[in-house]
């Protein structure tokens, strides 16, 4: 195992992410390895060829590294990415999600796979430590039958937004409450129950800021819903921290979300935050307490828990300053960049 020279030397990791441009286990990676290097880590980030995602990290003092991991036909990508492993000498390497695990190779460094979902685990076969995002993965991965001393509960930190400053989305009116939804357009983030969940929310507007392959099935459904007048779908927001600062609450209708990054999203804006109680958000909120859940798929709990919020802004005010208050002591950069430190400076080879 290759170690730093000496005390002083900087902990050595590289993090090999071969994912879509866009998604929150890939935002959450560049982000984390931006801040690991700020803080005086030797940072190495393999990326899948990306322009924007390299020259993002690039100036966030990340310089990645770009391969091309293709399809199985892509003999070239694996011994590449083994000549730069070798050549950085990490005490650790992260494989984040399938298609790195697949092709990172071991070697004279600790390998790690990190999940972010309930993930086919044969993937992982040459990592000897796994890590999960929420405590529900590492259960799972547990039951699967990964030794409990190799699995780990290493959390996401979200963006601190406390001072970004609100930017009302183009669209809505001024002075009129708007609910906030962040993600793909896809099934499994349940936007069309909460389209359907504004039909009992008259004078409210939603926006959904995403893209994906569901954008024509939920604008037909909120024409027939009769509220098309007042939901927006804008697309993709990049840097989404004025919207969440400016809405009324934020809202994660998922019926399957392994852990919301939206949630944390909300308590860092100090937002009350409204989610169905799929895995993560149940994980992350306790309902009256620093947000309020509802029963996945069922819109008229969905908006009543909405409507809760929305018509008493003393309890708005208290959900938010819990989330806040969560935030800080669990999600903020500072605690998270400590326990990967710690995970980091500490894991040992079987």
């Amino acid at each position: 195992m290759t170690t730093p020279s000496s005390p002083l030397a900087p902990l050595r990791v590289a993090h090999v992410m071969a994912g879509a441009p866009t998604g929150g286990a890939e935002l959450f990676f560049e982000r984390l390895c931006m801040a690991q290097a700020a803080s005086g880590l030797s940072v190495l980030p393999i990326i899948r060829q990306d322009a924007a995602r390299a020259e993002r990290m690039q100036a966030g003092g990340a310089r990645p590294h770009a391969l091309k991991f293709g399809g199985l036909t892509d003999w070239r990508t694996r011994p590449q990415l083994r000549t730069q492993l070798k050549q950085f000498a990490p005490r650790v390497t992260v494989a984040w999600m399938n298609r790195a695990a697949r092709f990172t190779p071991q070697g004279d460094w600790i390998l790690a796979g990190r999940l972010g979902g309930f993930y086919d685990l044969s993937y992982y076969r040459r990592c000897s430590h796994l890590i999960g995002n929420t405590h529900g993965l590492v259960r799972w991965m547990r039951e699967q039958g990964w030794p409990q001393d190799r699995v780990h509960y290493l959390p996401n930190f979200a963006t601190e937004l406390a001072h970004t400053p609100p930017v009302r989305p183009k669209g809505v009116p001024a002075g009129v409450p708007f609910l906030l939804a962040l993600g793909r357009l896809h099934t499994n983030k349940a936007f069309d129950v909460l389209i359907r969940a504004m039909a009992h929310l008259p004078g409210v507007w939603l926006v959904i800021a995403g893209e994906g392959p569901e954008r024509a099935a939920l604008e037909d459904l909120a024409r027939k819903a009769g509220v098309a007048d007042r939901v927006l779908m804008p697309g993709w927001a990049t840097h989404p921290g004025g919207l969440i600062r400016a809405c009324t609450a934020l809202v994660c209708p998922s019926r399957h979300e392994p852990l919301g990054n939206v949630v944390i999203e909300g308590f860092s804006a100090q937002k009350p935050v409204v989610a169905a109680a799929s895995q993560g958000p149940t994980e992350l909120i306790r309902s009256g307490e620093n947000g309020l859940l509802a029963p996945v798929e069922d819109d008229r709990a969905l908006a009543q828990q909405l409507a809760a919020v929305l018509e008493d802004p003393a309890r708005a005010s208290a959900l938010a300053a819990a989330g806040r208050a969560e935030y800080d002591q669990t999600f903020a950069t500072t605690p998270v960049l400590n326990a990967w430190a710690d995970f980091l400076s500490t894991v040992e080879a079987p």
